[in-house]
């Protein structure tokens, strides 16, 4: 996950490690916290399989500094893993990384991958519903409650991804937001619908 989002930066201009670290912070502090003994290794890596390279510009003067760009290698390597978001839709964080750099993707590779993402989530409601439903007697409060917080995260995500796909598709067909809103207007997430008919 850090090699994407190492590429997804560069991808936005050549940095020095200092830079790449802070960038990192700001991009994914959220998701976890990169430290330079993470951030060297993976440098190394992409270095070594020839998706980055060192460069030393003119303007440096004294002490040089290591700065990194993609290549083309690295470009290819970073749209596969942008990708993949699909393919790995269980990875919440790893989601969440790909999310990020998703700007590269055309509307309809994005739309691929965040309905697989939905459709994942919708499973997972629907195992936590089931498991809450055969378990009720076995449970107690603070287990139910956290349950309940997965139940409620989890119809929240798939919101968010339903808003996101309409987004998405509105960019494809050109429709006007007003239009779509109106179709879609009281439509409710499978989960809402099952938890207010339950």
């Amino acid at each position: 996950m850090l090699e994407l989002a190492i590429l997804g930066l560069l991808k936005e201009r050549a940095m020095h490690g200092y830079q790449l670290k802070k960038r990192l912070s700001e991009t994914l502090g959220t998701l976890w916290q990169v430290s330079y003994g993470s951030l060297y290794p993976a440098l190394r890596r992409l270095q070594a399989d020839g998706s980055v390279e060192m460069i030393f510009p003119r303007e440096q003067i004294g002490r040089r500094k290591n700065v990194y760009r993609i290549t083309e290698k690295g470009e290819a390597v970073f749209s596969e893993l942008v990708e993949r978001a699909g393919h790995e839709a269980s990875e919440d964080n790893g989601f969440s990384v790909r999310l990020a750099f998703f700007r590269y993707l055309k509307p309809e590779t994005r739309i691929s991958l965040l309905e697989r993402r939905r459709a994942y989530l919708e499973g997972r409601w629907s195992n936590l519903r089931e498991w809450l439903r055969s378990s009720k007697e076995a449970i107690d409060g603070y287990t139910r409650s956290l349950m309940d917080h997965q139940l409620s995260a989890t119809e929240h995500d798939i919101r968010w991804l339903d808003e996101l796909i309409q987004a998405e598709r509105r960019q494809v067909t050109g429709s006007p937001p007003a239009t779509r809103r109106r179709a879609t207007k009281d439509r409710r997430t499978p989960g809402l619908a099952q938890k207010e008919n339950a």
